[in-house]
């Protein structure tokens, strides 16, 4: 799917105040699924959640994206796979827990769904609850506690189920 083609689905789901529209490209397996943000996000904002394919980037000059791709798991050294990478949907701070005294969302070895949260990513001030959107075991927990985390980059492994 083209990074281009996701932008107009974009605008035109901001141009006609949708809160929800979904796409799938049966050649590369690509589906995008897209919901209007929060109640803490400004009018017009949308969620872009991409699974499958690559990462996109975010738009220039039009509503706040952020885009969550799963490519291929990375091989391990002997070729055996850690896991899928479960990218940062966005740039900002990530925490494990909602407050330094909570337990954290997930540890290694734990069984997640597509509900689960998994991390809490801070952008702007305000607090993003970073849904897991497969099922799986987390196999390994890349960024530390608090460590600031760009667009794209892998914060966990996990092993799908």
């Amino acid at each position: 799917m083209d990074i281009q083609l996701v932008r107009k689905l974009v605008k035109l789901m901001a141009s006609n105040d949708l809160t929800e529209f979904e796409v799938e490209d049966q050649e590369s397996g690509l589906r995008l699924h897209l919901r209007r943000a929060g109640s803490e996000a400004p009018p017009g904002a949308a969620l872009v959640n991409v699974v499958g394919g690559t990462a996109a980037a975010p738009m220039a000059a039009a509503p706040p994206v952020a885009t969550q791709g799963v490519p291929a798991a990375p091989q391990a050294e002997g070729g055996e796979s850690n896991g899928t990478p479960f990218l940062s949907p966005m740039v900002g701070t990530f925490y494990r827990a909602t407050s330094p005294d909570s337990d954290p969302f997930v540890e290694v070895g734990a069984k997640i769904n597509e509900e689960s949260v998994v991390c809490i990513v801070e952008a702007m001030k305000v607090m993003n609850e970073i849904k897991a959107e497969t099922k799986g075991v987390v196999t390994e927990i890349l960024v530390e506690n608090g460590e600031p985390v760009e667009f794209g980059q892998p914060l966990f492994l996990i092993q799908p189920l």
